[in-house]
Parts: structure tokens; C-alpha cells; sequence
């Protein structure tokens, strides 16, 4: 089982890629079913100031200030599937680094896997391998591949793949968000170039997420 210490020392080591949130005993101690229908997820590296709300249907607030750790939270489904489409809408104000996504995993192999709408002035995936684009709901995604050697992940410390699907240009955060993301136009992309996910799905939510000193999100999915 992964420690809340030696998990926060696994973050501060890769800071250029976001790190993979452990599914050990205090992120179940900070999950819930949510609402029926929904899945909600909470997680911090344990010096986050952060505060995750889970609100009506599926809807979630997560406010952060004096802010000097990690945080991801958001609603969803659980488990996860390839052919969603997930419509969002909210509230998203970060200062500093954040970005607000599509988050989840797959199983057999482990992938851990990103689809961004938004983000601060840093690029979550920045540390990635390009590997093309697609165009899904009208918009243009920048997709990369990253590598996780020896690190947090829901099957414990392993080295696994990182799959991204950024959106180029990202919606301006810092008020008021929405859209659609067709997730089968993401996954067929990927497969076509060779980025295989897994044979079954963890869970899989639309995320905020961050290391940034203070901000906002405010967000429904449906």
C-alpha cells in the first residue's frame, strides 16, 4: 500500500508531468458514490489547502487559496467506458496551475488517460512524446504519450503509460466553461496511432485538478 507520504515525495520528484493519485486507503477514505448516477472523486498529496463540495446531481465545487500542494477532484462514473459523450458546463477560474479534463484509467494494460479542455499557464502534458492531433466536437487536440516509471497508480506503484488529448488553443479559463467531448472520437484516435487502452475501465471523470496557489471550479457534467 502506497503511504500519503511517500506518494507526496513521488509527486514532488516528476514535476513535470502530473502525477497518478494511488487508490490506497486515503483516497478511499476520501471517495463516495455521490449522487445516483455519479461517481464523485476526491484526492490531495496531504499539504493541499483545497476544498471539494459535491454538489446536486452532477455537479461539484472546488475552491483553493495559500495553496502549495496537489489536488484532483471531480464527478463522474465508475466504471468508466470508451463511448461517452459527456457534456460539461461551470464555473472555472484558476490562478496559477490547474486544468480542468477528462480524467481516468483503464486496466489490462494500465493506462492512465487525459482529455483537457482547459489549464493555467502550464501545460499538464508538456513532458509528453507528440504523437499527432484529432479533431473531436469542432475543436483541434494536440494528442501526447508520457511514460510513468515506478509511480503511483489504482494497482499500486507501477510503471504504466500516460495518454493525452489536449485541446489546441485550451477554452480561456477564468469564467464561465462549457462544452461537449465525444470520448470514442479520442480513443479512436489514439488506437489508430497506436496507443492501445485497456481490455476494462476504473473510473473516469471530468476533473479539476492543480498545484496553483488559489482559485475556483464550479462544474456540471451530464
Amino acid at each position: 500500500m502506497v503511504s500519503l507520504k511517500s506518494l507526496f515525495l513521488a509527486i514532488a520528484s516528476v514535476a513535470s508531468v502530473y502525477a497518478a493519485p494511488a487508490e490506497g486507503v486515503e483516497l478511499v477514505a476520501r471517495a463516495d458514490t455521490g449522487p445516483v448516477g455519479y461517481f464523485s472523486y476526491w484526492w490531495t498529496d496531504g499539504t493541499a489547502n483545497a476544498t471539494y463540495t459535491s454538489g446536486a446531481g452532477g455537479g461539484y465545487t472546488i475552491t483553493w487559496s495559500n495553496n502549495t500542494g496537489q489536488f484532483i477532484g471531480g464527478k463522474g462514473w465508475n466504471p468508466g467506458t470508451s463511448t461517452r459523450v459527456i457534456n460539461y458546463s461551470g464555473l472555472y477560474k484558476p490562478d496559477g496551475n490547474s486544468y480542468l479534463s477528462v480524467y481516468g484509467w483503464t486496466r489490462n494494460p494500465l493506462i492512465e488517460y487525459y482529455i483537457v479542455e482547459s489549464y493555467g499557464p502550464y501545460n499538464p502534458s508538456s513532458a509528453g512524446t507528440n504523437k499527432g492531433s484529432v479533431n473531436c466536437n469542432g475543436a483541434s487536440y494536440d494528442i501526447l504519450q508520457a511514460t510513468r516509471v515506478n509511480q503511483p497508480s489504482i494497482e499500486g506503484t507501477k510503471t504504466f503509460l500516460q495518454f493525452w488529448s489536449v485541446r489546441n488553443p485550451k477554452k480561456t479559463p477564468g469564467g464561465s466553461i462549457s462544452g461537449t467531448i465525444t470520448l470514442s472520437c479520442h480513443f479512436n484516435a489514439w488506437r489508430s496511432l497506436g496507443m492501445l487502452t485497456g481490455s476494462s475501465h476504473a473510473y473516469q471523470i471530468v476533473a479539476t485538478g492543480g498545484s496553483g496557489p488559489s482559485g475556483t471550479s464550479t462544474i456540471t457534467i451530464a
